[in-house]
């Protein structure tokens, strides 16, 4: 069992890891991009990746406070359902209005893994390899699909 302190510096140690490892990946623009705070540039509208000590996982979060909102963002994924699968070549599970760890609902499409631990070293590559294409992919679909959702 690790201290609060402990587990924060492995976790920080695993995303500095990360961090270094995908840098130097130009965005399907061509463009510098910071992975780990990936900005969408639609408000709302976020790519969260998150390890802990059974699973790790990636997502779009849709986190609009007005739950019509949130829908029409969701709706609006959903007709873009078949490309996102396509960019990402792999089906993510969907979920309309979910309530997250800090108690607000919000709206994700994401993947999942389990058996993996941020905590022991020797699961970082498994780590590394399942959240690397999938950013990449986010990155591919989002630099034609965010046009779709400037509007809304």
């Amino acid at each position: 069992m690790y201290t609060r302190e402990q587990a924060s510096q492995l976790r920080q140690a695993f995303w500095t890891t990360f961090g270094q490892y995908i840098a130097p990946l130009l965005s399907a623009e061509g463009l510098k991009t910071n992975w780990l705070n990936y900005r969408t540039g639609v408000k709302y509208v976020n790519f969260r990746m998150h390890a802990g000590k059974n699973t790790a996982s990636i997502a779009i979060e849709l986190t609009h406070p007005d739950i019509e909102l949130q829908q029409l963002f969701f709706e609006q994924f959903e007709e873009l359902r078949n490309v996102l699968h396509s960019c990402l070549g792999e089906e993510w599970e969907w979920l309309l209005h979910v309530t997250n760890d800090e108690g607000r609902v919000i709206s994700k499409i994401y993947k999942e893994i389990a058996a993996v631990n941020v905590f022991d070293r020797n699961d970082w590559p498994a780590l590394i390899s399942f959240f690397k294409p999938r950013i990449i992919a986010l990155d591919a679909f989002w630099s034609d699909a965010r046009y779709t959702f400037e509007a809304l």
